[in-house]
């Protein structure tokens, strides 16, 4: 049975809940007291650069497309997932060894005092949202991402084209705010 007759809802289900469920097991385990073997600190700046990577490549697709050049628009998708693939197993790991940075958090106490909320004044409102709508949607785009794949991969191209005019907006979004997220923290890492 090749990937062309399988019926691989269920297991995408199961994808789709298993990562957002971990990821917030993660925020709330205790840090162990093991040290990564490398400097954890670089990898904000690494899921950065494969988000922005992610986002050129989201265009680079629909150019392909609209261009009928098909596949430099599937090779580009498939560089996206696998790239997208790739933070992700960098994110875990990041918050598995660090606690989560608060924004704001100017003398990195993990404490926003009235003076750290003073600084950042109605910044912090435009990063909430930013950084809201980006969890919500990157929870969203999971299933997305792999039905939007596996129809392609089916070469049921109508429904294809239907599902990824809904998960293209939504993934290059998440990129791009992923970028915009990390650009207004770093300066509190």
């Amino acid at each position: 049975m090749d990937i062309k007759s399988k019926n691989l809802n269920t297991p995408i289900a199961i994808i789709s809940i298993a990562i957002p469920v971990v990821v917030a097991i993660l925020f709330y385990l205790p840090r162990p007291n093991i040290e990564a073997g490398f400097n954890v600190y670089i990898l904000p700046l690494f899921h950065a650069i494969l988000n922005s990577t992610t986002a050129v490549l989201l265009l680079g697709s629909l150019y392909f497309i609209r261009r009928g050049q098909v596949k430099a628009h599937k090779v580009t998708n498939l560089i996206a997932v696998a790239l997208s693939a790739l933070f992700l197993v960098s994110y875990v790991t990041y918050h598995f060894f660090t606690e989560s940075t608060k924004y704001g958090d100017i003398n990195h106490d993990h404490i926003i005092d009235a003076a750290e909320k003073a600084a950042v004044g109605g910044s912090a409102y435009f990063y909430y949202f930013i950084l809201l709508t980006h969890i919500l949607l990157a929870i969203v785009i999971v299933p997305l991402v792999l039905f939007t794949l596996l129809r392609g991969f089916q070469s049921d191209f109508v429904k294809h084209k239907k599902i990824a005019r809904i998960t293209w907006p939504i993934w290059f979004y998440v990129a791009i705010t992923g970028v915009i997220v990390y650009v207004m923290i770093s300066p509190y890492y």
